[in-house]
């Protein structure tokens, strides 16, 4: 999953379903990898106009100015609304969405329960210290089918 895909999933039943499904859909020795902001450091408190505005220049469409600003932190849940200003016409263009910040023992236990091993837990290259990288390997076999093998 790229991006805050992992975070773009809020509801508690839904994470643990997507994550089972992910474990369904590898093969075996198959790898998951995503990432997810950590919660300590607070992301949200930077999303206001002043120390997120740029401006880009996008070829074949002219200069676009852009912006991030908080709505609500109610942790775990954030939400937050992105303008884009495109300076050809004038038009605005306005995102909504909401992050869940899970902390990196709910996300290791949640692998776990999906049935996934966690080979590591990285920094972001382009954010260090402030993510999370995940990456979790479907078994091989599961431990019912080892337990099988072994004795049957």
């Amino acid at each position: 999953m790229t991006a805050n895909a992992a975070q773009e999933i809020i509801g508690r039943s839904l994470w643990r379903r997507t994550l089972r499904g992910a474990r369904e859909a590898l093969r075996p020795g198959g790898r998951l990898l995503f990432e997810s902001r950590d919660p300590a450091m607070c992301a949200w408190q930077e999303w206001n106009r002043e120390t997120s505005r740029r401006v880009t220049a996008v070829p074949g469409v002219g200069e676009v100015e852009s912006w991030v600003e908080l709505i609500e932190a109610d942790l775990p849940l954030v939400s937050f609304r992105w303008t884009y200003v495109f300076a050809a016409d004038g038009a605005v263009l306005t995102t909504r969405s909401t992050l869940r910040f899970r902390e990196r023992r709910e996300i290791e236990k949640d692998l776990a329960e999906a049935g996934f091993l966690l080979e590591d837990v990285r920094d972001a290259p382009d954010r260090p210290g402030r993510e999370f990288v995940f990456l979790a390997r479907r078994p091989e076999r599961t431990h019912a089918r080892a337990a099988a093998t072994e004795h049957g």
